[in-house]
């Protein structure tokens, strides 16, 4: 029988962060017609009751520092990351057999960070901010638009500053895991562990 063609890295990255970005920057020159949101990402939560809670949201900034997205904080996922501030991220590029996990506690971002993405944001995305009471039960699709009527009405002429309510969480990577599709599930997979705030890397069995 003949061997199989592994393909593995000769030695994995030294910095976990700059390899996300570097996938990151391949997934945004993807066509966008095959990857439509190179930024989507799986966020896992959990709640009072230890059920565990997953959505897709949009990373929105990424450093040294963390993984950054936006949110209603009076939402589902806002309530319990305020209550539970530890998270996971799961990003799935499909077309690129890359997929990189994220895991670590969670902080609000700054007023002055969330004030500057707010103001990037466009005006009916603003609006809409304030119009909706996020994973609250909705009575009638007429009664959301009321709401976008009645702020915009509120806010006419001007800008529209950010809601109280709404801001931003940075996932503060604690591990990050690189895995690469391989052939047979052979997959490649670089487990990163923050340790006395240096990258410890080892590779896992697929």
């Amino acid at each position: 029988m003949a061997a199989v063609e592994s393909g593995r890295a000769e030695a994995p990255p030294t910095d976990p962060i700059a390899a996300f970005k570097a996938l990151l920057d391949e997934a945004r020159a993807v066509d966008r017609r095959i990857l439509p949101e190179p930024t989507a990402m799986a966020l896992a939560t959990v709640g009072d009751d230890g059920r565990p809670s997953v959505r897709v949201v949009l990373l929105k900034e990424v450093d040294a520092r963390g993984f950054v997205f936006y949110t209603n904080y009076q939402s589902r996922k806002g309530r319990e990351l305020l209550a539970h501030p530890r998270a996971a991220l799961c990003f799935h590029w499909q077309p690129l057999e890359r997929q990189v996990r994220v895991e670590g506690p969670v902080e609000p971002v700054s007023a002055a960070e969330a004030d500057a993405y707010f103001a990037t944001r466009p005006r009916e995305s603003q609006i809409g901010a304030w119009a909706s009471q996020q994973s609250e039960t909705l009575e009638s699709a007429e009664a959301l638009e009321a709401r976008v009527r009645e702020v915009e009405a509120r806010f006419a002429g001007r800008p529209v500053p950010r809601p109280p309510h709404w801001s931003g969480f940075r996932v503060i990577p604690e591990q990050i895991e690189l895995w690469r599709a391989g052939p047979f599930r052979l997959h490649e997979r670089f487990l990163y562990e923050r340790v006395d705030g240096a990258w410890r890397v080892r590779r896992l069995f697929p």
